[in-house]
């Protein structure tokens, strides 16, 4: 159980670290704000298509896949539609913007199954599956913990809560690797449909909010540049850090 800690402790930590330097963030032009919207855009995808949907894929099959895909995009869907604290003008959080939130919502499913992973690999029979895979997560984690916290930034909010909210995210992911390595046996099974159900409800936060608004300022062609270079930028991160 300690080892589980630990691993599980080091992999959310990186999150927090990760968003450390964006504290230091001040006064955001529209241009910069439309490039890290893009960037953090081309982050997710990578994350969703080069991370999520291939380790699901291992696990399970292309109908585990489409199923999880196809809900995660349908209840972020739904949550848009149908909470009045999500549409313009409103907030669940004084602090929080309806793509804030829904940004926030993408990134927490994203983050669960991860945590799920992280747990139920040192409940395993193989003991060096634990430590690789929360090795592997938590690197992955601390840009990720920095694209979160900067996203919040650019939607001026103030940094130090931009800051407790990443936090958050990584407590979340904490937690259920710990649920993960105590239920493993009931939650083994459901890991594939998390993953496949983070990275759509990703995709659509991405299609939906995150794109859209780096174009209303009229630098279309600086955040497609951004948003390749945030893609490739996360393809490289994950590749090393997996390899």
């Amino acid at each position: 159980m300690e080892y589980m800690l630990a691993g599980s402790g080091f992999s959310s930590l990186c999150t927090v670290i990760g968003a450390f330097p964006a504290l230091f963030f001040r006064n955001i032009s529209y241009r910069g704000k439309d490039m890290l919207l893009a960037f953090t855009a081309g982050s997710m995808i990578t994350a969703s298509i080069y991370s999520l949907i291939p380790s699901a894929l291992k696990i399970s099959n292309l109908f585990v896949i489409t199923t999880g895909i196809l809900l995660g995009t349908m209840i972020l869907t739904l949550i848009e539609l149908n909470l009045p604290e999500l549409k313009p003008g409103n907030s669940l959080h004084p602090s929080l913007d309806a793509k804030s939130v829904m940004f926030l919502i993408a990134i927490t499913l994203h983050n669960l199954p991860e945590g799920l992973s992280v747990g139920v690999s040192y409940a395993s029979q193989y003991r060096e599956l634990g430590p690789l895979v929360s090795i592997a997560f938590g690197l992955q984690n601390m840009p990720e913990g920095f694209l979160i916290a900067l996203f919040l930034v650019t939607n001026r909010i103030d940094s130090l809560k931009a800051f407790f909210f990443t936090t958050v995210t990584a407590a979340l992911e904490f937690l259920f690797a710990v649920l993960g390595y105590l239920f493993t046996d009931k939650v083994k099974d459901l890991v594939p449909y998390g993953l496949s159900f983070a990275a759509g409800a990703m995709l659509y936060v991405v299609v939906e909010e995150i794109m859209p608004e780096s174009y209303e300022n009229g630098h279309e062609k600086l955040a497609a540049f951004s948003f390749i270079f945030g893609l490739l930028t996360m393809i490289i991160f994950t590749h090393l850090f997996e390899g």
